[in-house]
């Protein structure tokens, strides 16, 4: 038996814990999970769960070094503080743990989006060929500059939006709308995340200077993240997802898209799962972002046949050395509902 730790997570992790579980291969695992809320719901799947303490950096990395020894983990499945215990994978090994995460540098470069579009850039001009194309993009941290990124992008013909250089998810994106919201929008429209340039620049001003901001060209076609499951430079799946309408969600087998992964995952080596997110603009996929890790909804690409948090576990107990023959099915389309979890 093999016991495994998922550190803080997303709630979404519970469909990878069962996934594990359920493996072809009859693989038993013990599964241990910890967080600072006993009431996170992905704690309910695991075999052992326990309240983590509010640490953070070297502390908690420390912490985590402790709590393998103690529960004598094999194998560790970080989301908090994953670069910095990537910084430390030497400590792990030399206490026999095993660590689902890529190269430090790497996954901090992927953490900063300016960062991460500079380095394509940069690569691009090297290789004279393009990786994958990139929406139209100013940097600011002063209000003055944010009115001329987005005046230069309007003028471009562009609606603007912008979002924080660090960040996950949706945080802080916010499209920029024209016109003042009208009655009807403010009495009848939920949560937005629209707002006006009058509004965001008298925000904005209220600082000095903040956190860099990506003012960016808003893109309005279909959005799709790509799964993809590699190890030292070979890809082994890559599989495309678009958000269609709601919460439905299509597999769909997209060359253009393969293909961006294929050159992504050639300059960049991201070992195990990662997650590339696109956007369409008239024809064009466009780059969001790059995550080294799990996405939110990797479990509707593991539709495809794929178990595929199994899979990068297999790779990381083998070293890479294990025989991949992975051909998912495409074209499947699914949704998903909600379901009670009772509090134990």
């Amino acid at each position: 038996m093999t016991r495994i730790w998922f550190n803080r997570w997303f709630t979404t992790v519970a469909h990878y814990i069962e996934m594990i579980r359920q493996n072809h291969d009859g693989k038993v695992f013990e599964v241990y999970g910890s967080h600072p809320s006993e009431d996170a719901l992905y704690l309910q799947y695991c075999d052992q769960a326990f309240v983590e303490p509010d640490l953070s950096g070297h502390e908690y990395v420390e912490y985590c070094l402790q709590t393998c020894i103690d529960k004598e983990i094999d194998l560790f499945i970080p989301r908090k503080e994953n670069v910095l215990i990537s910084r430390n994978l030497s400590k792990f090994h030399s206490i026999g743990v095993k660590v689902l995460v890529s190269d430090a540098e790497l996954m901090a470069l992927m953490d900063n989006k300016a960062a991460m579009y500079q380095s394509i850039l940069t690569k691009e001009k090297e290789l004279k060929k393009s990786i994958v194309p990139l929406p139209d993009y100013v940097v600011v941290n002063k209000v003055e500059d944010f009115k001329k990124a987005y005046h230069y992008l309007r003028e471009k013909g562009h609606t603007v939006c912008f979002k924080p250089v660090i960040g996950e998810g949706a945080n802080g994106f916010r499209v920029i709308k024209e016109g003042q919201e009208t009655i009807e929008e403010l009495l009848t429209e939920g949560v937005s995340r629209r707002i006006s340039f009058e509004h965001a620049c008298s925000i904005l001003a209220q600082q000095d200077s903040f956190p860099d901001l990506m003012v960016l060209e808003y893109l309005d076609g279909y959005e799709y993240s790509i799964d993809c499951l590699a190890y030292d430079g070979e890809l082994h799946l890559a599989i495309p997802r678009k958000k269609v309408e709601g919460r439905v969600r299509e597999l769909e087998n997209n060359e253009e898209l393969l293909e961006i992964a294929r050159a992504i995952h050639k300059e960049y080596n991201i070992d195990y799962i990662s997650n590339i997110q696109v956007k369409f603009s008239e024809g064009i996929p466009k780059l969001l972002e790059i995550n080294p890790r799990m996405a939110g909804g990797l479990n509707i690409s593991c539709l495809s046949g794929v178990n595929i948090p199994y899979e990068a576990i297999k790779l990381l107990q083998n070293g890479g050395n294990s025989s991949l023959n992975l051909k998912p099915e495409m074209g499947i389309r699914a949704s998903h509902i909600e379901k009670e979890v009772v509090l134990t």
